[in-house]
């Protein structure tokens, strides 16, 4: 049987999602974007927790801006040169967030607060469901919309996580979604293994903006250490595959993560941060700065809504 409980821990609340059966349990903070907090599945005697997330309230308002953990990126992701891009014959720069580059970085609402609109649990699973209402309040993106999050944990220490667009402008709107979550399992990255299906990475220029090329990669394909490879990167996902998308694997701990998001989400993003103690694999709709190339671009017509869904599971072998 599957429940859901509050939890007041670090300065936090939290909602936590249990499978009764295993005690797998994902952890949920609606007041800050929503954001998965922990993913923690039965090991050895204990449980693991395989995000990593933030120690405390402090520790999220002093680190988000460097490493957006875990944050819901929307309506788009990455970077965007000067915050600028054009959209139906005009121009708009975006006021929020500009990084050291200059340029806008990981969209609105990475540390907007959502609420919680439904919470159910069975014996099938628990789910909870989250929603911001953006009223266009940043001149660079005046398009009001619903973001809606929907957290399932499922049996088989599998969490779906979903999320809705909603146009509620009265002209079409673009959007880019992206989720931003560092997975860790307390193993240095450089001792784990990363396998994922593609065989294109795009090319990136000097300020980790797409040239337009895609150009041939095939790394991955099969299970290679990370050992001493940096990795800031866009990948485009081979959906023709029926296993998982991408899979980390911990060999000393015995540890697999596996990643299966829907074709929605043909981005595959690999960032490891310069101390090499986690690593984040984000699922974008779109490639950086998609408002200005167009690279895959998703157009919102008024009252339209589309759902961008990835799920992953955690095993101990």
């Amino acid at each position: 049987m599957f429940s859901i409980q509050s939890i007041h821990q670090a300065g936090f609340d939290i909602i936590a999602l249990i499978d009764g059966d295993t005690g797998t349990q994902a952890e949920i903070i609606p007041a800050h974007s929503a954001l998965l907090h922990a993913f923690k599945i039965p090991h050895g005697e204990g449980f693991l927790n395989v995000i990593d997330s933030y120690e405390s309230l402090e520790d999220y308002k002093v680190n988000l801006p460097e490493y957006y953990k875990s944050a819901k990126l929307s309506p788009f992701a990455c970077r965007i040169p000067a915050g600028t891009y054009r959209w139906e014959e005009q121009e708009y720069t975006i006021g929020k967030t500009l990084s050291t580059s200059g340029s806008a970085i990981h969209g609105l609402l990475y540390d907007v607060p959502f609420e919680v609109v439904s919470k159910e649990a069975s014996e099938k699973g628990a789910v909870l469901t989250l929603r911001h209402t953006y009223t266009g309040n940043d001149a660079g993106y005046p398009f009001p919309y619903d973001c809606e999050v929907k957290y399932h944990l499922e049996p088989g220490q599998q969490l779906r996580i979903s999320t809705f667009i909603l146009n509620n402008a009265e002209v079409a709107i673009p959007v880019m979604d992206g989720w931003h979550p560092y997975f860790s399992t307390g193993t240095p990255v450089d001792e784990l293994e990363l396998q994922f299906a593609s065989e294109q990475i795009v090319e990136f220029n000097a300020q980790l903006i797409p040239t337009g090329n895609v150009l041939p990669y095939d790394r991955f394909l099969e299970a290679q250490s990370l050992a001493g490879i940096p990795l800031d990167n866009s990948f485009l996902l081979d959906f023709s595959r029926h296993s998982a998308l991408a899979t980390l694997r911990d060999p000393r701990k015995r540890v697999l993560i596996h990643f299966f998001p829907e074709p929605c989400y043909p981005i595959l993003q690999i960032y490891i941060p310069a101390h090499r103690n986690s690593i984040a694999i984000e699922h974008l709709t779109g490639a950086p700065n998609a408002f200005n190339n167009g690279m895959g671009l998703v157009t919102l017509e008024p009252g339209e809504e589309k759902v961008f869904s990835t799920a992953i599971t955690a095993v101990a072998y």
